[in-house]
């Protein structure tokens, strides 16, 4: 075996963005249609957690997996989020994430997440429009259930 040492100056987290044309929002379901075009194949099987940002007209202007997590959690993080959104000049957001029980219910976790994006899109003056919660079948818009 080598004792070579390999060391590392740094490490860093780069985006691609994914440009998208002509995906207006408008309601809930519109979310909820592009996210089924994109989502992965294994929906009933592994949490994921995504971010769209949108522009003034609320139009889709990239996306961003944020998150991959197991059968029950993904983890959520705030400074990932708010970092994409300003990378891509976003006015406004919209999060989803599936719950791989089918159940879309928002849990207490659910509900504490998204009041926490929505105080710092507050102080940043980036919206959060929308927090959907998607299983294969159905979906939960926070925002058209007034936990937003």
């Amino acid at each position: 075996m080598s004792d070579t040492i390999y060391m590392v100056g740094e490490a860093y987290l780069a985006y691609k963005e994914k440009k998208i044309v002509n995906i207006n929002i408008k309601k809930s379901t519109d979310v909820y249609n592009f996210i089924n075009d994109i989502w992965h194949k294994d929906i009933s099987i592994i949490e994921r957690f995504l971010l769209l940002n949108l522009d003034r007209k609320n139009s889709i202007i990239s996306y961003h997996w944020i998150s991959q997590g197991g059968l029950s959690g993904t983890i959520i993080d705030t400074k990932i989020i708010f970092k994409s959104a300003i990378e891509s000049l976003a006015s406004a957001i919209i999060v989803a994430h599936n719950h791989p029980s089918g159940n879309t219910k928002p849990s207490d976790a659910d509900i504490k997440v998204t009041s926490k994006l929505k105080q710092t899109g507050e102080i940043m003056n980036i919206s959060l429009l929308d927090h959907l919660i998607i299983t294969n079948i159905s979906y939960c818009s926070m925002a058209d259930n007034g936990y937003i």
